[in-house]
């Protein structure tokens, strides 16, 4: 039995589900979800992120975590630890370009946040020489300092859309139309939380929340004031979003969400105004948003990309110069991604994103 077969099953029992249910069980379902049976990564999976592009990324990235660990007194323990951490190699990265940092690496304690048990296998094979710790959440971190990255996490957490209708609001939800899935708009209703959004939408506006996306940075919010630290988010977004933006990658390629349960990656563009209010909520601090290319740009990534350069010649230097421009190039994934950091109230906001 198909994914599409099971979901068809579950609605005529219960009737359509929410845009985050079906997220959920695409993504997650431990025989046929997407990230339970595969490695979506790379040319021969369905998309590529930032450390597989380059590892200058992790290596700029790695360095201002050390900064932090740095800037807050050299913890003699603390939890270096990555949400959705892809093969590892970002991590992998960052452990080496953090070699040099005196101490940095004796007193990390490496914990990734990874439901696949597909990804887990890989990250343990990039990460051999380590010893990391898997956990389900960050709620069970170590009660650690907390230096954690979050590199295209958040965008595959599963939303829940509403569409405005006067002062109330209809779910649009997933239902059947002959033997095949189809989007259809629940009972009118109140909606107390998006109450604030009846002030900038008009009828017939749709609005996403992501409640499981302000539990993660709730979490990490509470131990950043509790144990200290930093966080940085990394995710294709923007601040106070509107409109639809649940989509699917096959193959490199957007397809229908609908068409092929469990067979495409399934995203949305993360809003970062609810994860910063409730990161300042639980107790820390948060910078401005900023754009990817432009941070990495303040961490010295095109110095790191010249000194590479120094040793390279015909494809391998035309395959640098690409990865440069794609990281950071406005055009490329420069604009399009931002970052957000987290920090204790005492502290000072993650290097690269200083007002």
């Amino acid at each position: 039995m198909t994914l599409l077969d099971l979901l068809i099953t579950r609605i005529r029992q219960d009737g359509p589900m929410t845009i985050a249910t079906y997220m959920a069980e695409c993504l997650l379902h431990p025989t046929l979800g997407y990230y339970s049976t595969r490695d979506p990564l790379g040319a021969q999976g369905d998309f590529v992120t930032a450390p597989e592009i380059s590892q200058m990324f992790g290596e700029v990235i790695g360095l201002s975590l050390a900064q932090c660990w740095l800037d807050q007194g050299r913890p003699n323990r603390f939890a270096l630890t990555e949400l959705g951490p892809g093969r590892g190699t970002l991590m992998a990265d960052i452990l080496r370009a953090t070699q040099g940092v005196p101490g940095f690496l004796d007193a990390a304690q490496i914990v990734l946040v990874e439901a696949s048990p597909a990804l887990q296998r890989l990250q343990a094979k990039a990460l051999e020489d380590y010893e990391p710790l898997w956990i389900d959440s960050v709620g069970q971190a170590p009660d650690l300092p907390l230096f954690l990255v979050a590199n295209e996490f958040f965008d595959a957490l599963p939303i829940r859309q509403f569409q405005r209708q006067g002062d109330g609001w209809r779910e649009k939800l997933i239902g059947i139309e002959g033997q095949k899935l189809a989007f259809g708009l629940g009972a009118r209703t109140a909606q107390p939380a998006l109450v604030p959004r009846l002030a900038d939408t008009r009828d017939g506006d749709l609005v996403e929340q992501c409640a499981a996306g302000i539990l993660t940075v709730t979490e990490i919010a509470r131990h950043l004031s509790q144990h200290g630290g930093a966080a940085l988010i990394i995710d294709y977004g923007d601040w106070h979003s509107l409109g639809d933006t649940f989509q699917a990658l096959e193959r490199h390629q957007p397809v229908n969400p609908l068409e092929s349960p469990g067979q495409a990656d399934l995203t949305a563009h993360v809003d970062f105004e609810p994860l910063a209010l409730s990161a300042h909520a639980a107790g820390c601090e948060h910078s401005r948003l900023t754009p990817q290319g432009v941070f990495l740009e303040r961490l010295g990534i095109t110095r790191r990309a010249q000194v590479l350069a120094a040793s390279l010649s015909g494809d391998p230097l035309t395959a640098l110069i690409q990865a440069h421009r794609r990281l950071t190039h406005p055009e490329e994934m420069g604009n399009l991604f931002k970052v957000l950091g987290l920090y204790p109230r005492n502290a000072a906001p993650p290097p690269g994103l200083e007002p």
